[in-house]
């Protein structure tokens, strides 16, 4: 339990170390404001528009309650508003961090070297281009409503849904954002995500904690715009520890035995 603990504050660690670099460079964060500050819009948009709908959506999804004694009619749809919208919130999270990344990958490509730069080693100096983010981009939001499914489902579970279906969110949404954020320095270095899996599965604890960490910050208003520069930056931290981690538990390789003829 120790270890569990230890690990998931490592990991909101990383988060608070990727705030430091506003200290350090701030140039390059400010820039990282601006895909974060378009796509905050269009989601802001997207959940008000469906705050307003929801009403009719609930009233839709429940014909059956028609016919029931007040107040149960509204209790019903007020849960079940409840469930769909903290189901939006996953999903919102996840697609802000996709569009966000595809839409602004020139500007956290930035970010991102600045950090492996001040870590030191081996640095990539290649990007992983336009496209590949944008295929990554659909991977997560597909991934994110999969994930938003679930919080809904789980929201219909009587007398521990509310309570569970809003962790569950966090949790499931959190450790999307950290497995896609850091996903750049593996991919960077041409490693598969199957072999990216493996290196952090020893990490798992602070891959969670810098996730949840970094779910919470974007659920508080106008969190998201200023997070999501420190989150590209400690996501780059969480990954090269993972990548340093596993360099230093490698064996060394063995030199070849020299064949002497006159053994």
């Amino acid at each position: 339990m120790a270890q569990v603990v230890s690990g998931f504050f490592t990991g909101v660690g990383m988060l608070l170390r990727g705030f430091g670099l506003w200290a350090r460079r701030p140039g390059i964060m400010l820039l990282g404001l601006i895909p974060a500050a378009i796509v905050f819009v269009v989601i802001v948009g997207a959940l008000v528009a469906l705050g307003f709908g929801m009403p009719g959506l609930t009233d839709w999804l429940t014909p059956f309650a028609d016919g029931w004694v007040d107040p149960w009619p509204d209790v019903l749809r007020a849960a079940v508003g409840a469930i769909l919208f903290a189901a939006a919130v996953v999903l919102a999270a996840v697609t802000f961090t996709a569009l966000t990344l595809a839409v602004g990958d020139p500007f956290y490509e930035r970010i991102w070297h600045a950090v492996e730069l001040e870590v030191g080693g081996t640095v990539p100096d290649h990007g992983l281009g336009f496209w590949r983010s944008v295929r990554d981009s659909l991977k997560l939001i597909a991934l994110g409503l999969v994930a938003a499914i679930g919080v809904a489902l789980t929201g219909l579970l009587p007398v521990v849904g509310a309570v569970l279906a809003p962790t569950l969110g966090v949790l499931l949404s959190g450790r999307l954002l950290a497995m896609e954020l850091s996903s750049r320095p593996f991919e960077a270095r041409g490693i598969a995500s199957a072999d990216r899996r493996a290196v952090l599965r020893g990490h798992r604890w602070q891959v969670l904690g810098f996730g949840v960490a970094t779910q919470l910050c974007f659920m508080i208003p106008l969190g998201a715009v200023f997070a999501m520069p420190a989150a590209v930056a400690g996501s780059t931290l969480l990954a090269r520890s993972a990548l340093d981690a596993a360099a230093s538990a490698a064996p060394a390789p063995v030199p070849p035995l020299e064949w002497d003829p006159r053994a």
